[in-house]
């Protein structure tokens, strides 16, 4: 019985021999299964980063099945991805809406004044309550780039939020 000397391939001569003896056979593969429009060799590459990010769960003799298996996977969600952009850019968007000139003024009005009512927020409120709101980050991700405690953040995003809910006051926002 033949025995493997290497339980992972993280070491760096494993995953080098690897690499040399892998690398066009699966380039290669992709290429011949998809084609060129989906870039197998950056597949290819994507493959290898995935297999170094888990070398420590991956031996040696399931590497090249670990490595054909993702690299398969990748191009699979990439073609999924493919045909929802082709999709959309086929749906023609409508030059009219259904909306009445009223609306719209109301529209542009409350835009107007919300960001006169953000203006009026201070520095701090402002920028955790965009980060949260415009930009869907959580409070434990804000804390971390302000350097703050998740406390101050929340304290921060629900006094801003108060504050902009008595400066639009007119437009009944909950």
């Amino acid at each position: 019985m033949k025995r493997n000397l290497h339980e992972n391939v993280c070491e760096e001569t494993v995953f080098g021999s690897l690499y040399t003896k892998y690398a066009k056979n699966l380039h290669d593969f992709l290429y011949y299964k998809y084609g060129d429009n989906l870039n197998p060799g950056d597949k290819a590459q994507d493959a290898f980063v995935k297999l170094w990010e888990n070398c420590g769960k991956v031996t040696p003799d399931k590497a090249k099945s670990f490595l054909f298996t993702v690299a398969n996977n990748m191009m699979l969600n990439e073609t999924k991805h493919q045909k929802v952009v082709l999709k959309y850019q086929s749906v023609a968007p409508k030059g009219y809406t259904n909306e009445n000139p009223e609306f719209i003024l109301e529209q542009e009005q409350y835009y107007i004044k919300y960001q006169t009512a953000l203006a009026k927020l201070s520095e701090e409120q402002r920028t955790a309550f965009m980060l949260n709101k415009a930009e869907g980050k959580k409070h434990e991700e804000i804390a971390q780039i302000l350097g703050v405690t998740r406390k101050v953040v929340e304290y921060r995003i629900y006094s801003a939020f108060d504050q902009l809910k008595k400066e639009l006051h007119d437009f009944k926002i909950k």
